[in-house]
């Protein structure tokens, strides 16, 4: 069963979600991409909770969904921000002791952030960015069309109370000047609790090539899934994908 909770953060509302498990071990918590939310999540965090057995918690950060605006615009110390400053204080108002982070694209980079400065069980990263690719930049200024002359605002706005804000926070800074530079090297190099990758072998967002920088660079225990999927294999691949982080989950006790 799932319930909307009431979550605060620095005097702001953020939106966010529980499925029910065992509240003694410890929780999942779900950390969107770069246009999510809590419910464009859809049915898998229901499917998390009854394959782990765990508490799954969802949010939305500010701007996306129902939680309201981000205090101020979004630079490229947007992801370090979200994990070292906004997580924290999320993960507290959640009741969420060392859980298990479940993180996609832009999510799974601000876990892996976080991983590396915080004390967690596990990490669980789904299509996780950790540098720039021009393939990254081809599929977002593909999505930024769709977004003006394509319909994706409208789909969008299905799902965000302000989608131009949703939309602009992620793409602005991307497509920002110099942003190109952007890489998690040294983060890598400070993360220690067990770790998960996952990846769709024909994500159009990134090559393979963020999973092994993260292999080669990481001193955690690294287990790596490919996934017959694009960029979003718990959506595109929903069984194969549960069955992996269930899986892991197991492992970590």
């Amino acid at each position: 069963m799932s319930g909307a909770l009431g979550l605060t953060v620095a005097g702001r509302r953020l939106e966010a979600a529980a499925w029910d498990g065992d509240e003694d071990r410890a929780a999942l918590v779900l950390l969107h991409e770069g246009l999510g939310s809590v419910g464009l999540w859809r049915a898998f965090p229901e499917a998390l909770a009854a394959a782990t057995g765990r508490r799954v918690l969802a949010f939305s950060r500010f701007g996306h969904g129902r939680s309201d605006p981000p205090p101020a615009p979004r630079t490229a110390a947007f992801f370090a921000q979200e994990a070292l400053d906004v997580l924290p204080a999320v993960l507290r108002g959640l009741g969420a002791e060392r859980p298990i982070l479940v993180g996609h694209s832009d999510g799974a980079s601000i876990a892996l952030i976080h991983a590396g400065a915080r004390p967690v069980t596990g990490a669980v990263l789904i299509a996780p960015h950790v540098f720039v690719e021009p393939v990254t930049l081809a599929g977002i200024r593909a999505t930024r069309e769709a977004y003006l002359h394509g319909g994706l605002r409208e789909r969008l706005a299905r799902h965000h109370d302000d989608p131009d804000a949703a939309f602009g926070g992620w793409c602005d800074v991307w497509l920002g000047p110099g942003f190109e530079r952007w890489e998690l090297t040294a983060e890598i190099a400070r993360l220690r609790a067990p770790t998960l990758l996952l990846q769709g072998v024909d994500d159009q967002y990134a090559t393979l090539e963020q999973l092994d920088r993260i292999e080669r660079g990481a001193p955690a225990a690294v287990a790596r899934v490919e996934l017959p999927a694009r960029h979003s294999p718990h959506l595109e691949a929903p069984e194969e994908t549960v069955a992996a982080i269930a899986a892991f989950a197991a492992g970590l006790g």
